[in-house]
């Protein structure tokens, strides 16, 4: 399916690789201009350098979601080269798995929630002021399958991604008569340098994937795409699920 997003501008949080680097591409195919931001200097900046190099438009900005002050730089910088803010991916996030409940470290459930779920809210509490202004916007938070079931070994990674779907839920609400629309998807396993790098973790789960097979990144990114899409123009409020079935049974 074709978008026209001339003249739009999006941003994508963890575009430096995986499913944010694939939302990124998927944009600027659409004709947005990119504002991309990653932790990572050198595969952020990548990711940018591609879409120039295809004939698009992108600036990157190195933002640690986590740290509220590089947030702020990172919105103002968007608005500062394009002034204006169409659509906004908090994509940006870290994994933990493998660690029953009561073995979790403290200080990786600070980590998790950090950037997950409170990176999630900073990026969201900078975007939406600019979007009022406009009367328009859509964003799409990143949230998980394992943000809508149990997963054995997953329960912080599940508790931020629960949360994310929670605060796009309430934050839906909170908007909806004013212009804005605030989504998410839901992923289940996919094919990208998170997930490759538990390849135990990533056999076991496709074992229980009704399709058989992990899902593409461009897969997530087309979800992503529609939801911020006037074809979605009555989606407000919606974890949308592309996981292959898994969370069906």
């Amino acid at each position: 399916m074709h978008y026209d997003f001339k003249g739009k501008v999006a941003l994508v949080t963890g575009a430096g690789s995986g499913i944010g680097k694939a939302m990124a591409a998927a944009f600027s195919d659409a004709g947005a201009a990119l504002v991309v931001s990653d932790i990572n200097a050198g595969s952020g900046a990548a990711t940018a350098s591609e879409i120039g190099d295809s004939g698009g438009n992108a600036v990157f900005v190195q933002t640690d979601v986590s740290d509220q002050d590089q947030v702020d730089t990172l919105i103002k910088t968007c608005t500062d080269t394009y002034g204006r803010l169409d659509f906004a991916c908090n994509n940006a996030g870290v994994l933990h798995a493998g660690t029953e409940t009561a073995q979790i470290a403290p200080e990786d459930w600070d980590h998790l929630m950090s950037v997950n779920l409170r990176g999630v809210w900073s990026c969201m509490r900078r975007e939406i002021p600019v979007m009022l202004e406009q009367e328009l916007g859509a964003i799409v938070n990143t949230a998980s399958v394992a943000g809508l079931v149990g997963v054995p070994g997953a329960a912080c990674y599940a508790a931020t991604k629960w949360g994310v779907v929670g605060l796009t839920k309430s934050a839906a609400l909170d908007y909806a008569g004013q212009g804005l629309r605030i989504n998410a998807v839901c992923p289940g396993v996919a094919d990208t340098p998170m997930i490759q790098g538990t390849p135990v973790e990533a056999a076991q789960a496709v074992q229980a994937i009704p399709m058989g097979r992990m899902a593409r990144p461009v897969e997530i990114a087309a979800a992503t795409l529609w939801l911020c899409s006037d074809q979605a123009s009555y989606v407000n409020g919606h974890a949308m699920v592309v996981d292959g079935g898994y969370s069906v049974p």
